[in-house]
Parts: structure tokens; sequence; C-alpha cells
């Protein structure tokens, strides 16, 4: 076996507790979640935690970035293949709102907002997250609207943050009061921010 370098080790350790954050936050909510537990789960020490992220809210905000890029990285290659308005509203519609694991996420992360709306510091690394990953979405679909001749029904920004909101509602939702058809809500707000080209 070829023997890891000391930054290879480190790197494998910090995906590890990614991963095992990842599972944690899903399955016991961020507040539940321990550093303890999410060391044991990757099979570390919690110090291992702290030296890596510098405590629960940093592994957090770790996970979360990766998942915005994570995200970004899909919508490029999904619009990049875009050729119609269809093509542009299923790259931009979630995998499945009434995923339960999704859901469970969305409880997860609305107790990270609850839990750090007094603490100026860790909301406004939260904040500048969502609002770099807004600003690429906007770019993003800037460029293929452009490309496709398409018109949004609103400035690109403000479509952007009502549909993350929604997304999150929807999804949120789904934990206590399932809508019947969360899919078919998407869709028509999404036929409705990109509305069919008017034909001359």
């Amino acid at each position: 076996m070829t023997r890891l370098t000391r930054a290879e080790q480190q790197e494998r350790t910090h995906e590890h507790l990614l991963d095992a954050g990842h599972r944690v936050f899903l399955r016991r909510g961020f507040l539940a979640a321990t550093i303890e537990e999410i060391a044991a789960e990757a099979g570390y020490t919690r110090g291992a935690v702290y030296k890596h992220f510098g405590g629960k809210e940093g592994l957090w905000l770790a996970i979360i970035e990766a998942g915005a890029e994570s995200h970004l990285q899909g919508l490029r290659e999904a619009l990049a293949l875009a050729t119609t308005r269809d093509d542009v509203i299923a790259a931009l519609h979630p995998a499945d709102v009434a995923d339960k694991d999704a859901a469970k996420w969305t409880a997860a992360a609305a107790e990270v907002l609850a839990a750090t709306a007094r603490q100026p510091e860790t909301a406004a690394l939260i904040a500048a997250i969502q609002h770099r990953h807004d600003d690429e979405v906007v770019a993003l679909l800037d460029e293929h609207s452009r490309r496709l001749h398409l018109e949004s029904a609103m400035p690109l920004h403000q479509a952007v943050v009502m549909l993350g909101a929604l997304g999150i509602g929807l999804a949120l939702r789904q934990t206590i009061a399932p809508a019947a058809d969360p899919a078919a809500i998407l869709t028509h707000v999404l036929d409705t921010v990109f509305p069919p080209v008017a034909t001359r």
C-alpha cells in the first residue's frame, strides 16, 4: 500500500469529518448533535473536529459551503446542456423537495438559523455563503437566459431569492404538514418566472 503523506492524511480526515457531520446532523439535527458523536461517527477524537473546523458551527459552515459548491457545479453542467426553456426549468428544479432527507436537512438548517440569530459573527458567515451562492446562480441564469433568448418575469436576483426561500419552505413543511405535490408547486412557480417565449 502507498503510504499517505501528512497533507493527504489531513485531507482524508477532513473529508471523513465532513461526511460524518452531515450524517449526524441529518440524523440528530443541529442542536442535539454533539462534537463527541460526530468524532465517533468518523472514527476520530473530538480534538480532530476542533482542529479542522474549530467546533460544531465551523463544521456546519464547511458542510453547507461544500453543498453550495456541489449544487453550483451541477447547475453549471445542466445549464450548459440546456437548449430549451424546459431544460432551464428542469435544471432549476430541486431533485426532490418531498425527499425525507431533504426535509430533515432543512429542519436542521432552521435550527442553525435560530441558534445563530444572536451570534452576529456566525450569522454573517452563513449569510456570506448564501450571498455568494445566489450571485453565482444569478450569473449563470443571466448567461443562459441570454443564450436561449429567455426573459424572466422578475429581476433574476429576486427570482433566485424567491425560489430558494420557496424550496426551503416546502422542504420544511414536509416535516410537519406535507403538501400533496410540492414538485408541482415549484414547477408552476418556475413556469411563471420563466414564461414561454412569445412567438412573433
